[in-house]
């Protein structure tokens, strides 16, 4: 789907090209890529959030006089805040793991868009225990992440 919108020939890919932007295979495709894989679990969580969230509060800001504005960034924002974070984790956490995506989205070049799960599989063919050592730093990174 990247490909198809963002490639050289692809739906906006081919209005860029001509001005001389490309985005496959950068370091911008590798953001891309995981933001694409990954967000949905933000927007699950803040859904989440802002279903449970008790709606009468807002109602009672907005006949006190406040603008949707500070409704939104005084009274929503503040009661769906775990929600956020709570994506925020799991949307980072997925996409520190993403492979499929950034792989196909960015490629796999050294100091540019080779990630910690690329080198980690590429690693694996040739040796077997800097793969580990890489799984295990992605592992630690993973559950720091999710502790704060």
């Amino acid at each position: 789907a990247l490909l198809m919108l963002l490639g050289r020939t692809g739906v906006l890919g081919g209005l860029l090209a001509p001005l001389g932007i490309t985005i496959p295979f950068t370091t911008g495709a590798v953001v891309i890529a995981q933001t694409f894989t990954s967000m949905p679990f933000l927007v699950f969580a803040v859904e989440g959030a802002l279903r449970a969230a008790d709606r009468r509060t807002e109602a009672a800001a907005a006949t006190l006089g406040a603008t949707p504005g500070q409704v939104l960034r005084l009274v929503t924002i503040p009661a769906v805040a775990p929600g956020i974070a709570a994506g925020a984790v799991l949307c980072f956490a997925r996409a520190l793991g993403e492979f499929g995506a950034t792989i196909t989205f960015a490629g796999s070049f050294p100091g540019t868009t080779r990630t910690l799960p690329i080198a980690s599989y590429l690693a694996l063919e040739v040796d077997p225990d800097r793969a580990i050592a890489l799984a295990l730093l992605l592992l630690a990174v993973s559950v720091a992440a999710l502790l704060v």
